[in-house]
């Protein structure tokens, strides 16, 4: 059975995306896509435009056939451990064959060299390393010196340029995962189609590479944030996204808000002042010199952006600040990034959604795989370790703080997290 693997947040799910299914079950020739997809809340430290579930059921619409949440202890996490979480998840499945993803440079031959030096660490570029930070760079700057400075023999010579994109990026952190668990799955990527991750204009005309499968204009994820969060209406942006895609969105918006990380600032401001006199340094990425500058600056907090701006010096980032504010927002700590790893990363597979006509790859999955398939939290603790049972609650406490957030009539409760089912097509 040939089974694709795709790691994703599709925030929202647009054309892009569409052409990445499409190429995936061609350049694989898979029978059945696994998605493995972010929560409530996404890499870069904020919340989704819109609920996983709708995202989910774009996504099986689009042509995946099983879609399973990766947990908020890696979906909010620094790119290693995103992809460390997401390709173990791919990997304990005992299925897959195959991981797709885009990349700006398209070569998984060099992307995989890099990942390889990345895997042992040779001596020279060890000291690079070394040098860098002494310098006075931020981690993954540093890094990305060392890699085109270190005269590694094995590095192809656009090292720096190529670790200046960020999907490129994402794709080394793919292939490290898959080397450093020895997975017998195989890497596959394709050259990124139309706008850049980071391009925030919507395109006038259709973009579309020579002889490609992309059905429409493409735009990226960023920019139909910021339009919508502009207040631009969704039918003016449809055409960037399927139909199917846009529909639910549509549907979505008619009852819950477009969220933004500014709209959890009440929230977190209570977390912070409640947690003042302990500090921060227990939750994720937060050192103690953060903590300390957190406390400090807590009587000028206006607000989670601006508190972001005001917080990140030259080797931290913007990014890098958010995902700490939300780790403390969210309770995420060090001690859970420990249990994850004694884990093996992830104890179970939560299911967000899947096709009818994928029974046989459950069939497989519940063969081959030792995880459970968790398709109800209400009745997780059946078949979890309190281990497990623990990353699982964050991911539970996430996802009724996004929804109660996000709900425009504050007269009515929200679905459930624990109750909610699976979206099944």
């Amino acid at each position: 059975m040939n089974v694709a693997g795709v790691i994703a947040e599709y925030n929202p799910f647009h054309n892009g995306h569409l052409y990445h299914l499409r190429e995936t079950a061609r350049l694989t020739e898979c029978e059945f896509t696994v998605v493995v997809m972010s929560g409530n809340f996404v890499q870069r430290g904020a919340p989704a435009l819109a609920d996983k579930r709708v995202r989910a059921e774009a996504a099986l619409r689009c042509g995946a056939d099983l879609v399973l949440e990766l947990p908020t202890l890696y979906a909010t996490s620094s790119a290693e451990y995103f992809a460390a979480g997401a390709v173990a998840l791919l990997d304990r499945l005992g299925v897959v064959s195959h991981l797709c993803f885009g990349s700006e440079c398209g070569d998984v031959k060099v992307l995989g060299q890099i990942a390889e030096v990345l895997c042992h660490e040779p001596a020279r570029f060890r000291a690079a390393l070394k040098e860098s930070l002494r310098q006075g760079l931020s981690y993954p700057s540093a890094r990305i010196r060392a890699l085109g400075t270190s005269g590694v023999c094995a590095l192809p010579e656009d090292c720096e340029g190529i670790l200046s994109s960020p999907n490129n990026i994402l794709g080394v952190e793919y292939i490290r995962a898959l080397y450093r668990r020895n997975s017998p799955i195989r890497p596959v990527t394709l050259c990124r189609a139309g706008a850049g991750y980071h391009d925030s204009c919507l395109p006038e005309r259709q973009i579309r590479p020579k002889d490609s499968p992309l059905p429409e204009s493409a735009c990226s994820a960023l920019a139909l944030r910021q339009a919508l969060h502009r207040g631009k209406s969704l039918p003016r942006l449809s055409s960037h996204m399927p139909p199917e895609a846009a529909g639910l969105l549509a549907q979505y918006m008619a009852e819950h808000r477009p969220l933004r990380p500014d709209d959890f600032s009440s929230v977190l401001y209570y977390k912070l002042i409640a947690e003042k006199v302990s500090g921060y340094e227990r939750y994720l990425d937060v050192s103690s010199g953060l903590s300390d500058r957190i406390g400090k600056h807590l009587r000028y907090y206006t607000g989670f952006e601006a508190f972001c701006d005001m917080l990140k010096t030259k080797n931290m980032t913007h990014t890098r600040i958010s995902r700490c504010l939300l780790h403390i927002l969210l309770g995420v700590e060090k001690s859970d990034l420990e249990l994850g790893k004694r884990e093996d990363y992830v104890p179970y597979a939560r299911v967000l959604g899947f096709r009818r006509s994928a029974a046989p790859l459950l069939r497989a999955v519940r063969q081959r795989s030792g995880l459970p398939l968790v398709t109800s939290p209400a009745n997780a603790r059946k078949e979890l370790s309190p281990e497990a049972e623990r990353l699982l609650q964050l991911d539970i406490f996430a996802g009724e703080l996004y929804r109660n957030t996000a709900r425009k009539d504050a007269g009515r409760p929200v679905l459930n997290e624990i109750s909610t089912p699976p979206v099944i097509l």
